[in-house]
């Protein structure tokens, strides 16, 4: 039973960040129910696969949910979210408001049905500008919000994405928080609420807390960025043998450091001995520790490091992330059964909790697996089931296929 247990969860979202959201809520015990249209997630077409529609992006990103899919454009299938929406605690979406509006499933509807709901809805832009409407995705919010900016700086001048969803999942997170604060306060006024979480604005906030430098003050104090993380330099360093990461930070560490390496004349550097005057030369700091770390192994220095307690890591790839022996001690990436897509490695919940237990209530389902079931729960009749499937607005569950 996790800390959500008994919390009942519409997902009417698609691709990563609602999805993300959602999958974690599940994993904390609500008993989530995602709505996919009649075609399914558009995640499903991404492979690879063993069984179409059953791909990485969807195993990793669906566990933990009952699955329906729903035709919100027949007057059937939004019935059946009315009706879903009676008793549960949140819904979430991640089309833009004004299409939620078109669906007739605006605030305003959903409120009048049920007062104590959280209306959560992740999407690109705040409702009060002129970025209103527009369509959002993760490339576009890291382009806008400087972050491709910031690794043209880093890197060879050329702007670049990072190379992972970064804003869907961090959007993700925080709509998560947000839907638990929500929560919270709906328990003790007895009132829900429409709750936005744009990208745009989520994103903005997050990279100028690093960033926003100088550009804090009023006039500025220079043109923003925080140097250290700008650094060429910055990154993992090659040894004689291979690449490790490592940071000195702290004087501490930089003591430590000093003997550890035999480089003791640094001391004596005055580039180097303060917090202060490393801050400011940080690229002479870090161009020299690259120097300093091509002179040994991977293992050498790894060994030498933990014995002095200055912060060290293997430089992974995806493969080998898989055979870390922490990750692994922990059981990190389990192999588990799926009833239809046989043994795949998945994730643990990272998070624990001293008196609750939060883990993945089940696997991600297939299409419309869920459907039957969840039709039954909320009243529907074998004679109204078959109707909305001649209809169009629902379709045969697997299992019936």
């Amino acid at each position: 039973m996790g800390p959500l247990a008994g919390i009942k969860v519409i997902d009417m979202t698609t691709v990563l960040m609602g999805p993300y959201a959602t999958q974690t809520l599940g994993d904390y015990g609500a008993d989530v129910i995602k709505v996919e249209s009649p075609e399914g997630d558009v995640t499903r077409k991404i492979g690879p696969w063993r069984h179409p529609g059953m791909g990485p992006v969807t195993l990793n990103t669906n566990r933990s949910k009952r699955v329906i899919c729903l035709d919100l454009k027949k007057p059937a299938g939004r019935e059946t979210v009315l009706r879903m929406v009676k008793d549960a605690d949140v819904l979430l979406y991640n089309i833009r408001p004004q299409a939620m509006a078109r669906l007739n499933l605006g605030y305003d509807v959903i409120s009048a049905l049920n007062p104590r709901l959280v209306y959560a809805g992740v999407f690109g832009f705040g409702q009060n500008g002129p970025y209103a409407a527009k369509p959002a995705y993760d490339d576009l919010i890291q382009g806008g919000a400087a972050l491709a900016h910031l690794m043209a700086v880093a890197g060879d001048g050329t702007p670049r994405y990072v190379p992972n969803a970064l804003v869907d999942r961090i959007v993700g997170l925080t709509a998560v928080g947000a839907i638990c604060a929500s929560l919270v306060h709906r328990d003790r006024t007895g009132r829900g609420q429409r709750l936005d979480v744009p990208m745009f604005e989520t994103m903005s906030a997050f990279i100028m807390g690093d960033h926003m430098g100088g550009l804090t003050y009023e006039p500025p104090l220079d043109r923003g960025g925080y140097a250290r993380h700008l650094s060429q330099d910055r990154r993992p360093y090659k040894t004689a043998d291979g690449h490790i990461c490592v940071i000195v930070y702290n004087d501490k560490q930089w003591e430590a450091f000093f003997e550890a390496s035999g480089r003791t004349d640094l001391r004596a550097d005055d580039r180097f001995n303060s917090f202060a005057r490393r801050a400011a030369n940080i690229d002479v700091v870090y161009a020299e520790l690259a120097r300093i770390f091509q002179t040994r192994t991977t293992e050498e220095w790894t060994a030498l490091l933990d014995r002095a307690d200055i912060p060290v890591m293997p430089m992974h790839d995806l493969e080998s992330l898989l055979h870390d022996p922490h990750l692994v001690a922990t059981d990190f990436f389990p192999v588990v059964q799926h009833p239809t897509e046989g043994p795949i490695r998945s994730t643990r919940v990272s998070a624990t909790w001293s008196e609750t237990r939060a883990e993945p209530q089940h696997l991600a389902g297939r299409p419309n697996e869920h459907g039957e079931e969840i039709l039954r729960e909320l009243g529907f009749s074998t004679d109204e089931i078959a109707a909305m499937i001649r209809d169009g607005a629902t379709t045969l569950s697997p299992a019936k296929e």
